[in-house]
């Protein structure tokens, strides 16, 4: 058994599957997830696991080298448009429906129980070297 970092089995397998320039969407409770992708549904409660604690734990195990996320985040949601910017200083902002648009290409959905709008990222998975 596993004694720190991601203990859902599914999302630990499917994070080890992962290579370079892979996509993942981490998304709140509300984003329609495209057909396609593989999905680890965490979301138990509205607010429960909240999109900062997911994308947290995620960071700490992967290798981002690109972020995008809905341009309607600054309005709607300035916390989580906070959190993205400070997270990744060359966020890239783009219409909601764009987003959702490349989410179908993603690998991985991992979906939150986050139930303010538009918190929502698009990662693109680097490499360690």
């Amino acid at each position: 058994m596993k004694k720190s970092g991601i203990l859902n089995r599914h999302l630990a397998g499917a994070l080890a599957e992962l290579g370079h320039g892979d996509g993942v969407l981490v998304c709140d409770a509300g984003m329609p997830v495209p057909d396609g992708p593989r999905l680890v549904d965490l979301a138990f409660r509205a607010g429960v696991p909240s999109f900062a604690e997911v994308l947290d734990g995620l960071l700490a195990e992967l290798v981002v080298e690109g972020a995008t996320a809905a341009r309607e985040v600054l309005d709607a949601n300035p916390a989580t448009a906070g959190l993205l910017g400070g997270c990744f200083p060359t966020l890239e902002l783009v219409p909601h429906e764009e987003l959702k648009s490349r989410s179908v290409g993603a690998r991985l959905v991992v979906r939150t129980g986050e139930a303010r709008p538009y918190a929502n990222v698009l990662l693109r998975c680097g490499v360690f070297f």
